[in-house]
């Protein structure tokens, strides 16, 4: 029980003195993440509105496979990523491997469906309520569409914090890619898997610690938000 009060009373001391490796990891940590939050959004969040909007042979096979990629397992997602990132893969000879960038687009093509999913069934809802109103002023469906993206930006900014939070957390995909490598791929979620291992549980419950905080600024602000735009429809 001392011991674990000890590792408790170092992590603080960590976080405090916002020790260098720390802060390395953490930062590394948030640059991927909100790399790969922004590229999934710019890919999401229209796809989601297009679908939402269009009609097209196909729509619910899309529908329905947007809805199982949500549930994509991260170690296969890692997976398919290094096998094109590796040296015999296609896109081998841009060296992407065990770098930060081979970490963001694991992570990209993991919370992509989620945004897009998401996106589509806050967009879809909107829709209804402003289908009437388009069709008499003669919008056609990229006007709408276009209208429904900034119109719902407040219920988007909800969705986009899930893919954050779900890309934050991610442990398998980004240790595939990235390898864990020291003060170049290494993120708050493999440390913690690494330094639990060790035995340095001061580091591991400094960052575990961190992640928590992360996750319920994550919950705060999409709540916020989702509070602002309930207020708006009353």
């Amino acid at each position: 029980m001392s011991d674990i009060s000890t590792a408790f009373v170092l992590a603080f001391q960590l976080i405090a003195t916002l020790d260098g490796e720390l802060v390395d990891i953490v930062g590394r940590s948030l640059f991927v993440s909100l790399t790969a939050m922004v590229a999934a959004a710019a890919i999401g969040l229209p796809l989601g509105a297009v679908i939402a909007v269009y009609r097209f042979p196909g729509r619910r096979l899309v529908i329905v496979a947007l809805n199982s990629l949500m549930g994509l397992p991260p170690v296969f997602v890692g997976l398919m990523v290094y096998l094109l990132l590796s040296r015999a893969g296609p896109l081998g000879v841009l060296g992407l491997l065990f770098t930060p960038a081979a970490m963001v687009i694991a992570q990209t093509v993991l919370i992509m469906p989620i945004i897009a999913a998401l996106s589509r069934d806050a967009m879809r809802d909107l829709y209804e309520e402003y289908r009437e109103q388009l069709c008499s002023l003669g919008a056609q469906p990229h006007h709408a569409v276009l209208t429904l993206l900034w119109d719902g930006r407040l219920r988007l900014v909800t969705v986009v914090m899930a893919g954050f939070g779900r890309a934050i957390a991610e442990v398998g995909a980004v240790f595939i890619v990235g390898g864990n490598i020291a003060y170049v791929t290494r993120v708050m979620t493999t440390t913690i898997a690494l330094e639990a291992s060790k035995g340095n549980l001061a580091l591991a419950l400094a960052l575990g610690l961190i992640l928590v905080l992360l996750a319920v600024g994550v919950n705060g602000v999409a709540a916020m938000f989702g509070g602002v735009t309930s207020y708006r429809r009353a």
